[in-house]
């Protein structure tokens, strides 16, 4: 299970009052499966005169739903779970013998006594251990990448006992997912769901070998879709609150009517076990991947070329939006797909094939699981109305792919010391224009910029100047959208002027 530090205040509330409720002769499980009738016929007499009438529930609130049947649905798909151990070789960290020195009777001398072997680089074995399941009878199993990276040796555990090596297909570290072959038939299948079906609060179901522990389930319910995590933009996770832990990786994510939804994939984490953020990725993304992989043995994905970032609110009344919906595009490749289709800095993408971009993570996903000579067509808010342009997709690259998110600054007059650009200065940027940022303070400061940086454009327009900055600043504008370049990386800062 890949796991990532955060640092969050996490509350944790227990369950007040048990001894009352089970006084009143109703267990837990009553309140998802009992009809209202009998709940109010089990109720004691007098009950409903001891009840405030001036809270009482309205008619129309929302009654209680029945729960999914774990135990059917483990019942009938848990066979199709199984258990995978790995074995590698990892090469220990260690201090280099100096030049010549192997043919030193001096070192030749201390290789062989106690406790030297540790010092030097070596190849030891390593063991891992994640889950997987089955979709193929006649032997196909997902699980996730990093269950199988740098595994020699790939076992699969049936639930019935039975063990088979394994052959790893294919895998996909930018998506996470495996594709593994055993050689056995008739094998049980799980049933495949549809993750956009899912909503928000829907019951689901995980299992897998978390710490090695087989056949473990555990529920919880949908806390979110669609997330994007930091180093993972080709996949929308979706977010829940079932216990996963380390073994858990690559297991399937049931929905309440027991078809899988999701392949368990991450965790968040203080301290490497499960806190209530788990994320999986959904079922169709890992079904594109498998086939691809059954089909070719590797899988091709699509680049537009741009870096985009999140809007806000002050961002989007800068680019006068009604709401902070879109993915803004912070910089633009050369020569890519993105550029030939006439994108600019600036511009928010509202749409990608007439799928609504409503968060900047969207964009990613969508364009990762393309494939590349796709068409893409474009939704784009520019200047203060829509546009719509045609992308022809790339071939993904594997450095510096610019689907990558750049993330937003939160935020009198500007406040910041600035001079033009020097030729030399220029040419390192590989800029036009510009000016640079020598002090910063005030709304500039509070917004994020930094001496150093370099201003491109102010709300869409092009900065070549002191002047032009001036010009932009000096508008009637409250909130202002600032691209700056640092480094080699753009992004639009809101500041909001006095």
């Amino acid at each position: 299970m890949k796991s990532s530090k955060i640092v969050a205040a996490l509350i944790a509330a227990g369950v007040l009052a048990t001894g009352s409720a089970s006084a009143m002769g109703w267990h837990p499980s009553d309140w998802f499966s009992r009809p209202a009738a009998a709940q109010a016929a089990a109720a004691p007499q007098g009950a409903a005169a001891t009840q405030p009438t001036a809270t009482a529930t309205p008619a129309a609130a929302i009654a209680p739903t029945t729960a999914p049947n774990y135990a059917a649905i483990v019942k009938r798909y848990g066979a199709a779970v199984v258990n995978i151990n790995t074995e590698g070789m990892m090469k220990t960290a260690g201090q280099e013998m100096p030049p010549g020195a192997e043919n030193d009777p001096f070192f030749q001398f201390f290789r062989g006594m106690p406790g030297f072997s540790r010092q030097m680089p070596q190849r030891v074995p390593v063991r891992g251990e994640g889950s997987g399941f089955i979709v193929g009878s006649d032997g196909i199993i997902l699980t996730n990448a990093h269950v199988v990276r740098d595994a020699q040796e790939v076992m699969v555990k049936l639930t019935d006992r039975r063990e088979y090596k394994a052959k790893v297909l294919g895998s996909d570290p930018k998506t996470d997912v495996a594709v593994l072959k055993i050689d056995a038939h008739d094998l049980p299948v799980v049933a495949l769901g549809n993750p956009k079906a899912l909503s928000v609060g829907d019951y689901v179901l995980a299992i897998g070998s978390p710490f090695g522990f087989e056949q473990s389930a555990t529920s919880g319910i949908v806390s979110a879709k669609g997330r994007s995590l930091p180093g993972d933009g080709y996949v929308p996770f979706i977010q829940t609150d079932v216990a996963v832990n380390p073994g858990n990786s690559g297991g399937p994510l049931f929905d309440a009517n027991g078809a899988v939804v999701g392949i368990n994939s991450q965790i968040y984490s203080q301290t490497g076990g499960y806190q209530g953020l788990s994320f999986a990725i959904p079922i169709d993304v890992a079904l594109q991947v498998k086939d691809q992989i059954v089909s070719t043995g590797h899988v091709d994905h699509a680049r537009l070329g741009v870096a985009v970032q999140e809007l806000n609110q002050t961002l989007a009344n800068s680019f006068k939006l009604d709401q902070p919906d879109g993915a803004l595009v912070a910089s633009v490749e050369p020569d890519s797909p993105a550029a030939k289709a006439g994108l600019k800095p600036g511009d928010v993408i509202q749409s990608y094939n007439g799928n609504p971009i409503n968060r900047s993570g969207d964009l990613p996903a969508l364009v990762g699981m393309a494939k590349p000579g796709d068409v893409a067509k474009l939704g784009v808010w520019r200047d203060g109305r829509k546009e719509t342009l045609n992308a022809t997709l790339a071939a993904a690259q594997d450095k510096g792919d610019a689907n990558a998110q750049a993330s937003a600054a939160q935020g009198g007059k500007l406040g910041v010391a600035v001079r033009p650009l020097t030729p030399e200065e220029r040419q390192e940027a590989k800029l036009a224009g510009g000016v640079l940022v020598e002090d910063a303070g005030g709304a500039a400061a509070r917004a994020g910029i930094q001496p150093g940086d370099i201003i491109v454009s102010v709300n869409g327009n092009n900065v070549a100047s002191v002047a032009d900055l001036q010009k932009q600043v000096s508008r009637d504008n409250k909130q202002l959208a600032v691209l700056v370049q640092r480094g080699d990386q753009r992004i639009f800062l809101p500041v909001r002027l006095g």
